[in-house]
């Protein structure tokens, strides 16, 4: 087997066409940056509705719960005892965790009869403009509904 090759036939990419390559891929990396670059706080205002959605579901389970036992000031749902308050459950970590909203993910203050949930390893800056807020009704309030707020104005 012999092979000749001939002088100036020679395969492969010039140097030229290897650094227009690089320089066309680090224009494009340049400009997808930007946008790629706040999927951060949009993961974290994601996560925010979400468990803003699994509190209030979570809620009107066990109100449903609390309305067919005659009213008692404790609800257990799947081993779960929660101590309630005007037929919501009351706004502590016990609720929290039985959601589905805890720790690793979030940062849980329970607080005055309102608790806060945190996105995880968020400033404590951002916290005012980052969070999610469950308060049960005060008793005799109309409507009979707990208050969910969810705030994602900035999560940075």
């Amino acid at each position: 087997m012999n092979k000749q090759f001939k002088a100036g036939k020679q395969g492969g990419f010039t140097l030229i066409e290897l650094i227009v390559v690089i320089v066309i891929l680090g224009i494009l990396a340049a400009t997808a940056l930007p946008k790629f670059a706040s999927l951060g706080a949009d993961a974290r205002a994601a996560s925010l509705r979400a468990a803003g959605g699994s509190v209030k579901s979570s809620a009107s389970i066990y109100h449903a719960k609390w309305l067919i036992n005659s009213s008692v000031n404790n609800i257990t749902i799947d081993g779960v005892n929660l101590a309630m308050t005007n037929g919501y459950p009351a706004a502590n970590a016990a609720f929290a965790t039985a959601a589905g909203v805890a720790a690793p993910d979030y940062t849980l203050v329970a607080a005055g009869g309102t608790l806060t949930v945190y996105p995880a390893g968020i400033p404590t800056a951002s916290r005012t403009t980052c969070n999610m807020t469950y308060t049960p009704p005060a008793a005799g309030a109309t409507p009979n509904v707990p208050t969910v707020n969810v705030v994602t104005t900035k999560c940075e």
